[in-house]
């Protein structure tokens, strides 16, 4: 029988979004300035939410020592002061490739399906347990590897976007494999029944289908919600 660890890795091996048809065509290259901007736009929508869930998460914790360690990635995506953090870089990124901040924050724009997704994930880490709030977000497994593809697919094929907008796939490789350590060390470490084990696997799997919900989302967006505000490919 395959370890706990195993499933889990499965799970991301088979089921994580770079395998999606959108993430494949960016990297191959394929995508239109205007459907890379619907991309970031609308991701930006989920990056905001993960200090929230986040800050959930941490709530969950009657431990100081692991408030600390959780806390932590707070502070990585909002920063310890205004123009730091992930969400900044992210909005940088936004901006080297021809949009507006005004337009990458407001959430009225944003695609119902990924609100949708989005909204989903916030609210299970809201009402399920740390075992399983933790678990989810274990799709950071592979989060170095796509960072480090993204980064080559988007210096090769989208040299219009200036260089300086990467730096949040550049400070992620680092974030996201100490991140899904400690993650994985917590996982294994209270999953002591089979029904624990479980519940991993399908919080892991749940998240999976989050992140592939968004894609659906922008793959299948007509075009209309957003218009061509950058510089030509």
């Amino acid at each position: 029988m395959s370890t706990l660890e195993e499933r889990l890795r499965d799970v991301v091996a088979r089921r994580y979004h770079d395998r999606h048809p959108f993430n494949r065509r960016m990297h191959d290259g394929e995508l239109t300035p205007d459907e890379l901007r619907r991309w970031i736009r609308n991701r930006f929508h989920y990056q905001r939410a993960i200090p929230v869930k986040d800050a959930l998460i941490t709530a969950k914790f009657d431990s100081p020592a692991l408030r600390r360690m959780w806390v932590r990635r707070i502070q990585d995506h909002d920063g310890g002061a205004d123009g730091e953090g992930g969400i900044e870089r992210w909005l940088r990124l936004g901006e080297a490739a021809g949009l507006t901040r005004e337009r990458l924050l407001d959430a009225d724009g944003v695609l119902p399906g990924v609100r949708l997704a989005v909204d989903g994930y916030v609210n299970f880490c809201r009402l399920r347990s740390p075992l399983e709030a933790v678990a989810a977000s274990l799709t950071e497994l592979s989060a170095p590897d796509i960072m480090r593809t993204r980064i080559d697919a988007f210096e090769r094929h989208y040299p219009w976007i200036e260089a300086d907008g990467l730096a949040y796939f550049r400070t992620r490789v680092g974030q996201g494999s100490r991140d899904s350590k400690e993650a994985l060390a917590l996982v294994l470490e209270w999953a002591r029944t089979e029904e624990q084990r479980d519940r991993a696997v399908a919080a892991l799997a749940f998240k999976c289908d989050v992140l592939w919900s968004l894609l659906d989302a922008v793959d299948h967006a007509d075009g209309s919600e957003i218009g061509d505000e950058g510089p030509p490919a």
